[in-house]
């Protein structure tokens, strides 16, 4: 499976060629034409450690409302957009909401610190809703959906586990 990657952080935007390869259990991997080796596993919700060429890396993956990824890595964020090319052309994915309820989780072992919407607040897809400092870094966790902040199951100062359940938007 071949696809391309666009990166946007802070040193600007690069796109990136991925091949994969599935061999039996294991994956290879080509970036950009060169062979690497990459080994991945889920350790979270929304939480992948990767070993790459020898180094280890914890990488916390969350999805924007317009279906582009947020990556953190340590005290560096992406954005990444995945370019498949056996998709089809006009369809705009991660452009429709999703409907329903929904329970906002947190990506990880933290500390809320700040609270940025109450409960019956109209919040719109994207919006930040509460902010958790983990390993010293504030991630804003946002609303995946427009609707109302019906139920916050945290407070300021409150620690939470990785999976927990933060809020619902209706």
């Amino acid at each position: 499976m071949k696809f391309e990657i666009q990166l946007t952080g802070a040193g600007g935007k690069r796109k990136h060629v991925v091949e994969l390869e599935r061999k039996g259990d294991l994956c290879s991997v080509a970036l950009d034409g060169q062979a690497i080796d990459v080994d991945a596993v889920q350790i979270a919700p929304n939480a992948i450690s990767v070993m790459l060429g020898g180094q280890s890396f914890e990488i916390h993956v969350s999805r924007f409302p317009d279906g582009t990824l947020n990556l953190q890595c340590g005290p560096h964020e992406f954005s990444a957009e995945i370019i498949d090319p056996r998709a089809w052309r006009g369809r705009k994915h991660g452009a429709v909401e999703v409907e329903g309820r929904q329970e906002i989780l947190a990506p990880m072992p933290g500390k809320v610190v700040r609270l940025l919407a109450a409960v019956g607040d109209a919040v719109e897809a994207g919006q930040g809703l509460l902010v958790v400092e983990a390993m010293k870094m504030q991630n804003e966790i946002r609303s995946p959906k427009s609707g109302k902040l019906e139920r916050l199951f945290v407070k300021e100062g409150q620690n939470v586990n990785a999976g927990e359940v933060l809020a619902w938007v209706e």
